[in-house]
């Protein structure tokens, strides 16, 4: 516990030396929100991959799946390499920033406004942004608070460790900036990437290693299956959850972000690669550490009182239980590393929304840089403030707040993103259409499952369908509807050969 403690301490006093040295190369919101738009491929490709791969993963999904799917769960970390990662990379990297440099677009609201000539859309997707990030905010800020008091053997509190984490948070996003926070993301890369690969290879040791690991994971999933302590799960349901997690990210703001910041066209194909490797190492990793809980003795599977496993704690007691103390503490700097960049990407994409789209477009555009990057730092504040009130609630439903988080965001941005960036002929409606679809079938069907008590298990398929269905809305309503003017779309799209 000790060296889990001065380790932890170590961690957070390097974050805020570089989040003043951030701070002092601050100097207008693009510094503060783009870093400057002079960050390389290894930079931005670990910032992604960290921004991805949150305590959510550890605690909440491999917990979950891989104990209700066993080694299928792996599917799931390979998805998110191939498509939520390299191919997003490939196919939205490019004409991303390409796209964004002409429309002098800097968030997803300023795009969607110039590439579909209207400002109602901006303010709608401003509102989105910031009030359906928070559940996402509050998982991460959940699960890391469970793991850490777990770690700590409970003997430091829930309420402490949320307290703690959000004031570090705090401090270190609004100070710094994305110029620091894209370089404390490589620095929590590297313990992400090596820290996984550690935590699978240990843990798995104790039980025979990675070949007899994985066949007695089977036997134990059949086992329990047969026994009926695992009830089947829908044939959807795995598929649901790889759909979401892997292109659900190309319309999440917080993701396409990293895109605006590139420096030049040849960082793309770089950081597709590398963020590709990361990916693969670290969902797998978490994933098949979920998959090994199957593994653990009876009496020490954590169980909800006539509610069956708590999910969301059988990662953290398999592995504070399973590996040595100074292991322990590294794969709690890699939780803590991949939580604190996601809140950081979060944090940022959300405070923007409020600040660039709406104050700046519409409250007081004369607004000067210094007090839009005082009001950004406020309404950093701000979000982290409401993400840890929701947290302090401790919802035992990690899985779920981030799919409710997900499904609204990105079923409302991902068509009018997607064809905005390579169909001329979307249009105005459609885009009106395809987010309003998105929002409306989210909340519709996390509505109608909470209620008939099949939330946990159908959140991931709701997010699904309300991705799913505004990519047929955005079309059909497109070509029904006024084309969009021929100065806009030519401004937007450039010629075939023009490069930014």
């Amino acid at each position: 516990m000790y060296i889990s403690f001065v380790l932890t301490v170590l961690f957070f006093v390097v974050i805020l030396c570089i989040a003043g040295w951030g701070l002092r190369r601050t100097e207008n919101v693009e510094d503060f929100f783009l870093g400057g738009k002079t960050l390389g491929a290894w930079i931005l490709a670990l910032s992604y991959g960290t921004a991805y791969f949150s305590a959510v993963i550890f605690v909440g999904f491999a917990g979950k799946f891989g104990w209700q799917f066993g080694l299928n769960a792996l599917w799931v970390g390979i998805g998110n390499a191939v498509v939520g990662s390299g191919l997003a990379w490939i196919i939205l990297g490019s004409r991303t920033r390409q796209m964004t440099h002409r429309l002098n677009a800097r968030t997803m609201p300023e795009f969607f406004a110039a590439r579909y000539e209207t400002n109602g859309m901006k303010i709608i997707t401003a509102l989105i942004i910031f009030f359906f990030l928070m559940p996402y905010s509050a998982s991460v800020f959940t699960g890391l608070s469970y793991l850490f008091e777990i770690v700590f053997e409970r003997r430091v509190s829930f309420t402490v460790v949320l307290t703690i984490i959000s004031l570090l948070s705090f401090l270190y996003i609004t100070g710094g900036g994305y110029k620091a926070i894209a370089r404390i993301d490589f620095i929590q890369g590297i313990i992400m990437f090596g820290g996984s690969l550690l935590m699978v290879y240990f843990v798995a040791r104790y039980y025979g290693g990675v070949t007899t690991a994985s066949a007695d994971i089977t036997a134990h999933l059949q086992q329990r299956l047969n026994s009926g302590e695992i009830k089947p799960v829908p044939w959807f349901v795995l598929p649901s959850v790889i759909f979401m997690t892997s292109l659900g990210v190309w319309g999440l703001p917080q993701m396409v972000h990293k895109y605006y910041a590139i420096r030049d066209e040849k960082e793309i194909l770089r950081g597709a690669i590398i963020t590709t490797i990361f990916a693969t190492v670290i969902g797998c990793s978490a994933y098949f550490t979920g998959a090994m809980t199957h593994l653990m003795e009876p009496d020490k599977i954590p169980y909800i009182a006539n509610n069956g496993v708590n999910f969301d704690q059988l990662v953290p007691d398999l592995v504070a239980s399973r590996l040595p103390s100074v292991l322990l503490a590294v794969i709690l700097l890699l939780v803590l590393s991949a939580s604190l960049s996601t809140l950081s990407s979060l944090v940022l994409v959300s405070a923007s929304a409020i600040t660039i789209d709406l104050y700046k477009g519409y409250v007081k555009r004369d607004a000067s840089d210094r007090s839009e990057l005082l009001l950004m730092r406020v309404l950093c504040g701000v979000f982290i403030l409401v993400s840890y009130l929701i947290a302090l609630y401790k919802p035992t439903w990690i899985v779920s707040l981030m799919s409710i988080s997900w499904g609204a965001v990105a079923g409302s941005f991902l068509a009018p993103y997607l064809y905005g960036l390579y169909w001329k002929r979307t249009t105005k409606l459609g885009a009106y259409a395809g987010m309003w679809t998105g929002l409306l079938v989210s909340n519709g069907l996390y509505w109608y499952w909470f209620t008939t008590g099949k939330g946990s298990m159908m959140a991931p398929v709701a997010s699904s369908i309300a991705m799913v269905v505004p990519l047929f809305v955005v079309p059909i309503v497109s070509l029904i509807s006024k084309p969009p003017k021929r100065e806009t779309i030519e401004i937007a799209f450039g010629s075939d050969n023009q490069s930014v």
